[in-house]
């Protein structure tokens, strides 16, 4: 393999030595869906704060009901929202609510679907009963001063909750990079505009732009004809302005594919140009001396695709300190590809009785058929160095497709 092709997996480290470093920014509460934290969300108190009624019905002291007492009279009702209440005799039984504070003397709780309730008086219909039942102690969830949501994470419903639950009006958050998508060639032509036989609409950049915005990174769309001068001319104005930079198209060999001969007039230090990889081989990463970073992607729609979500994605959770947690998936049928090359195959994915998710490949007619893409789920890796992967193997699936909950 030609040297100034790289692989995948120097790909991905010099990537992650280049990756970003966003900045912290204050978001009230309900406007900070889809963010990612900044900082730990740390528990201000005990979860739950004290023993805690589980059940609408009464409490007594389990060592009266082990005695063989069946029959209570009611001293008081303990409901939720009060302060805490107190059994005097052990012989009688406190009402609670769900939700309320166990008062002192007692340490069970009956449900009132085993009660039998007479005037003041509950009658327990149970044989046998466990001791300390529906009742969620103080701390058993837990401890205060604890972290909960760790920094980084993304802020889903269930993280809202979480923040409201500890008090927490304000939160600090990751400030996304301010990114501009490129399209280039004077073939194509706008998404509502009827194209000629020998053109195309801009199709790339706007799935592109989809893609971020699912991952919480709003992104603007601009167009570059094939014009070495205006290119610069443009460019040299944005890299003031935006932080991240993706073209598509213009990277290859062709005698208008001009960008890399721009970026390098511009002082972007080209980190790679050529992978090892199928789609997707003549792909472009650097970064520019104020720190502006810099993916010039495939113009052909499959590459340009497979090209986000296998390392712009990796860029921004490297950013936001995530932990990668790739998912794996078996082959459905045997598959053979001879060049050596990492290959990303289109793929649907199907969840077995057994638990284990198959991922069915899909075969497409090369990086131009995007129309592909919509009947596929992501795609698996397959490695270098083999030309054979078996029905029953299992290789990391890149999901595209929320279905999955990625």
């Amino acid at each position: 393999m030609n040297n100034t092709f790289i692989t995948y997996e120097k790909a991905l480290a010099l990537i992650e030595e280049h990756k970003g470093d966003f900045a912290i920014e204050t978001r009230n509460l309900e406007d900070a869906i889809g963010a990612y934290l900044g900082e730990d969300l740390i528990a201000d108190r005990d979860f739950p704060p004290f023993d805690r009624v589980t059940m609408d019905g009464i409490a007594i002291a389990y060592s009266s009901f082990a005695s063989g007492q069946r029959e209570f009279a009611i001293e008081g009702v303990a409901a939720a929202g009060s302060p805490q209440k107190t059994l005097n005799d052990v012989s009688k039984c406190m009402e609670v609510m769900t939700g309320a504070i166990m008062p002192f003397g007692v340490d069970t709780v009956i449900r009132y679907e085993d009660l039998e309730l007479s005037g003041d008086t509950a009658t327990i219909k149970l044989n046998s009963l466990g001791h300390k039942q529906n009742v969620h102690f103080k701390r058993s969830d837990l401890s205060k001063d604890k972290i909960i949501v760790p920094k980084g994470k993304k802020l889903s419903s269930a993280e809202i909750n979480i923040a409201a639950t500890i008090g927490k009006a304000k939160l600090q958050v990751r400030q996304m990079p301010k990114v501009v998508i490129f399209s280039t060639g004077d073939e194509l032509v706008p998404v509502n505009q009827t194209p000629e036989l020998h053109q195309i609409r801009r199709s790339n950049v706007y799935g592109i732009q989809a893609t971020l915005k699912e991952w919480g990174v709003a992104a603007k769309l601009e167009h570059l004809a094939d014009n070495k001068e205006e290119m610069i001319a443009s460019i040299s104005v944005l890299l003031k302005e935006y932080d991240l930079f993706i073209f598509t198209g213009g990277v290859s060999k062709g005698k208008f594919d001009y960008l890399p001969e721009v970026l390098e007039e511009l002082k972007v230090k080209k980190h790679f140009h050529k992978v090892q990889q199928r789609p997707g081989k003549p792909f472009w990463f650097g970064s520019a001396a104020n720190g502006k970073t810099i993916f010039a992607l495939p113009g052909n729609p499959v590459s340009s695709f497979v090209c986000t979500y296998m390392y712009i994605q990796f860029w921004l959770k490297k950013s936001l300190g995530l932990e990668q947690q790739p998912l794996y998936a078996k082959l459905k049928k045997d598959v053979t590809f001879k060049p050596d090359l990492v290959y990303f195959l289109e793929a649907s994915i199907e969840s077995q009785p057994d638990g284990t998710l198959t991922a069915n490949p899909i075969n497409g007619n090369g990086s131009g058929d995007f129309a592909n893409l919509v009947k596929t789920d992501g795609f698996l890796v397959l490695p270098q160095g083999k030309d054979n992967f078996k029905k029953g193997e299992v290789f990391e699936f890149i999901v595209y497709r929320n279905d999955f909950g990625l």
